[in-house]
């Protein structure tokens, strides 16, 4: 027989779907986000590569004639310091890094001077050259006509004839404003020179009182020399510290090989730059005639070829100083690696001694699963005891790896916070318990006697303490007065956390309802309302009572659309109807009443009926 498709093939077991659409859907959406952050945290990868100082090579901006870069870098890794024996380094690399800066500047200096000597200016920079000497020349002229007239008015400004003497002192107020203002304008005038003809000289001048404030002003702060080594690093006494520091001396002695590498490069390129200047000394020393009888050329090029040789000199001692500047990078990285080494040996240390605490945790197990087979011991005894002391075992070494890991407390406050919050948890059901007693005993709380329900069990209340609320079983409210005869004990959380139900307080009304069958006969009406009025006889009492309850309790009239009125439904069955009385009762009476109803509607059902008086008027069909 052919098997429809819809059915599922015999002894197929279809598996449940482990993701939903919604599910699948979030993770790719997951998935692509990670992707996409591996992949841009790739591409920029070289952002931790560049440290602070490497970024600024050529100083602020780009734009500095003068390399900072050896003292940006030594100036950049001394904060990195941790110790003595770094700090040592650290100021041995300053120093060596300012010298090396210093020389750069003066032969940056030389070099300018030498280059402004051998440049030819043309166009505007010939004219803003001839116009410095012209300005140069008056403000000669301008000095001497200041000097004569000062010398006219004497030491003291004054002389015999007060008239000449007023008239001297006007002119040489005149003669100093006149010099002043030849000398701004020659000032100026050197400045657009400098700009037209590309003299740097200036500009150097300039980078290098900015250099020297910013020395004056790192000298006056303040620097700590640590402590050696060995102390240092002993005082990372946990494990999380040590992991710490051992990252941390990773990235600083990353640092400090990038610093080597600089001044290794830098050394590279000055030998570079030296030698080049040397082989153009060289070649213009042969190219210089021998015999030259022009006196100021050969002292021209006499000057020249003796600033070359200060150029070069220059470059030796800054080829040396970046030299040892390496030098004193190496012994520092050699000093963190033996650093680096200390924090190893104290984290397998560390280790080691995890490794015991975990050993011996292994070993008591096994001493207490050994212990707890033997015969004398009882089997559930044995078992409870067992799980407590491994449980002991397990809590203990927990507690010690993590003082290993990281340390004991030492604040006060911390300690007492952790000591609060521990108690606070393993207490928790204590205090709740001593917070519901005072709910237990007030207004709407219980007392010694009540009915009440507990978590589903019902009973009486024997004891109330400060912990604990003792019942008498009774059971539920289907099996009042059938007691068990137990005693059920409660935390009084309970009255916090929980609920219950009291029966036996003044309010606690309850809907219950019979059901009764009958069968389908032709006065059936006539017993659906004898039943009714039997109901609201018997209940009317507490109907009464109970809508009373109900609009007091509201405070107003809320609840007066509310009725206490039982209520009689039917529902017809195969064997005739089924009628369904609803009423309202108290809890605590809920038993005596069913049973007064039960015992009413079979008085009801069983009463013969009553004759009807027209059936009693007509004759009999035997008449």
């Amino acid at each position: 027989m052919a098997i429809p498709p819809i059915a599922p093939a015999h002894g197929s077991v279809r598996r449940p779907r482990i993701f939903d659409s919604a599910r699948a859907v979030t993770l790719l959406a997951l998935f692509a986000l990670l992707v996409l952050c591996v992949v841009f945290s790739w591409t920029t990868r070289d952002a931790m590569q560049n440290l602070s100082f490497l970024k600024n090579k050529n100083g602020s901006g780009g734009s500095a004639l003068v390399d900072l870069g050896p003292w940006q870098t030594a100036q950049a890794l001394a904060p990195l310091a941790v110790t003595a024996e770094e700090t040592e380094y650290a100021r041995d690399a300053e120093r060596l890094a300012d010298h090396e800066v210093d020389q750069a500047f003066a032969s940056a200096l030389r070099l300018s001077g030498l280059q402004q000597r051998h440049r030819t200016l043309t166009g505007a920079a010939l004219q803003m050259s001839q116009k410095v000497e012209q300005l140069k020349l008056l403000i000669q002229q301008d000095q001497a006509l200041v000097d004569s007239l000062s010398a006219k008015t004497g030491p003291s400004g004054n002389a015999k004839n007060s008239a000449p003497a007023d008239a001297n002192g006007d002119d040489l107020d005149v003669a100093k404003a006149q010099l002043e203002l030849d000398s701004d304008e020659l000032a100026d005038a050197q400045l657009d020179l400098q700009r037209e003809s590309g003299d740097k000289s200036a500009q150097i001048q300039s980078e290098l009182a900015a250099h020297e404030a910013s020395m004056r002003q790192y000298d006056s702060q303040s620097h700590d020399d640590g402590q050696i080594a060995a102390i240092v690093e002993k005082k990372h006494g946990t494990l999380a510290e040590r992991l710490v520091a051992w990252f941390s001396q990773n990235s600083r002695r990353q640092s400090i090989q990038q610093a080597i590498q600089e001044a290794q490069d830098d050394a590279h390129a000055l030998t570079a730059e030296h030698d080049a200047l040397e082989a153009k000394a060289n070649a213009a020393l042969a190219a210089a005639p021998a015999n030259a009888t022009d006196r100021a050329a050969r002292l021209a090029d006499i000057k020249d070829r003796a600033a070359e040789r200060q150029v070069l000199s220059i470059y030796d001692d800054r080829i040396q100083t970046i030299q040892q500047l390496a030098v004193v990078y190496g012994k520092w990285s050699a000093q963190v690696q033996l650093q680096h080494r200390i924090v190893l040996h104290l984290i397998l240390q560390s280790f080691a001694l995890i490794i015991f605490i975990v050993l011996c945790m292994v070993l008591f197990d096994a001493f207490v699963r050994r212990l707890m087979t033997r015969p004398s011991f009882d089997n559930r005894q044995s078992q409870t005891l067992r799980s407590i002391l491994e449980l002991g075992i397990q809590v203990l070494g927990l507690v010690l790896i993590l003082l290993v890991v990281f340390g004991t407390p030492e604040q006060t406050p911390t300690i007492l916070g952790l000591t609060t919050a521990a108690l606070t948890f393993a207490l928790q059901d204590f205090i709740l318990a001593f917070l519901g007693w005072f709910v237990l005993v007030g207004k709407h709380g219980m007392h010694v006697g009540d009915w009440v329900e507990i978590n589903g069990v019902g009973g009486e209340v024997t004891e109330i303490g400060l912990f604990r609320t003792t019942l008498l079983e009774t059971g539920t409210l289907v099996g009042k007065g059938h007691p068990t005869g137990r005693h059920t004990t409660f935390m009084n959380g309970f009255a916090i956390r929980g609920q219950y139900f009291n029966f036996s307080t003044t309010g606690q009304w309850m809907w219950d309802e019979i059901t009764v069958s009958l069968p389908a006969t032709d006065d059936i009406h006539t017993a659906v309302d004898n039943i009714d009025k039997m109901v609201l006889k018997e209940t009317e009492e507490n109907t009464r009572i109970a809508e009373e309850e109900w609009k007091r309790g509201t405070r107003g009239d809320g609840l007066s659309r509310f009725s206490a009125t039982p209520v009689v439904n039917l529902r017809p069955t195969a064997a005739g109807i089924d009628l369904n009385v609803r009423y309202v009762t108290r809890a605590s009476e809920r038993f005596d009443v069913r049973n007064r109803l039960y015992q009413d509607l079979v008085d009801l059902l069983h009463e013969p009926p009553k004759a009807n008086p027209s059936d009693e008027s007509q004759p009999s069909p035997g008449a």
